[in-house]
């Protein structure tokens, strides 16, 4: 079986994890200046654990947002870096979709906080393949555009986001807050994109922020 090595660095609680299928090994990662100090000595640790070099693995992989600009770029340059270096392939999943392996309905509604009044969120199948886009937007638009039937949302934090369901039509919806590190996830669904031959050329990963960056939006509105 394939060996993955995967990253989240996509907000303040990060993490990094080693798949190969049957072990997973997962290690937390809490630092509020950022990760690009500590993340390589993090993976050494990792893979000394499990018995690893990294020149054994297979497949790389990265939680490539949306979330924080900063830490989507850290993650995702880092895994670019390592995979570029030992000539593998990578595999980039969004956190919406990695939020999506949590749960066990057949249509999961994956929502994110993304400031400023808004949400990032997305409608997924018990495969973790996209029934309604990746979106951003302010949440009661945004549960006005799913569509009838059973839905579980899934968050890291649905607290700010529970009477709204409760209130409208979803009303009794499972609520599942995954606790915990995201970067196990990623490497599930990496190694499985792995396996269907659908990793592909670190150069052709990329970020998927949803939204433009702040320098973006000011520089269109100048």
């Amino acid at each position: 079986m394939a060996r993955i090595l995967a990253f989240d660095t996509t907000a303040e609680l990060g993490s990094i994890a080693y798949f190969d299928g049957l072990e997973l090994a997962e290690l937390a990662m809490h630092s509020p200046e950022g990760f690009g100090h500590i993340l390589f000595d993090r993976v050494a640790a990792l893979l000394d654990r499990v018995g690893v070099a990294v020149g054994d693995i297979d497949c790389f992989a990265s939680a490539n947002g949306p979330g924080s600009f900063t830490g989507v770029r850290i993650g995702l340059t880092a895994a670019k870096g390592l995979a570029e270096a030992s000539g593998r392939p990578m595999v980039a999943v969004s956190n919406l979709r990695a939020l999506a392996s949590f749960g066990s309905a057949a249509l999961r509604a994956t929502v994110l906080d993304a400031r400023r009044g808004e949400i990032y969120g997305a409608l997924y199948g018990a495969d973790l393949e996209a029934v309604q886009p990746e979106l951003v937007m302010k949440f009661p638009a945004w549960i006005d555009s799913l569509p009838e039937g059973d839905i579980e949302f899934i968050g890291a934090n649905l607290a700010p986001f529970a009477p709204a369901i409760e209130a409208g039509r979803f009303r009794g919806a499972r609520l599942t807050q995954p606790s915990g590190t995201l970067a196990g996830a990623v490497a599930r669904i990496a190694l499985a994109e792995f396996a269907a031959g659908r990793a592909v050329d670190p150069a052709a990963a990329d970020a998927n922020y949803v939204r433009r960056s702040d320098a973006e939006l000011f520089w269109k509105e100048a």
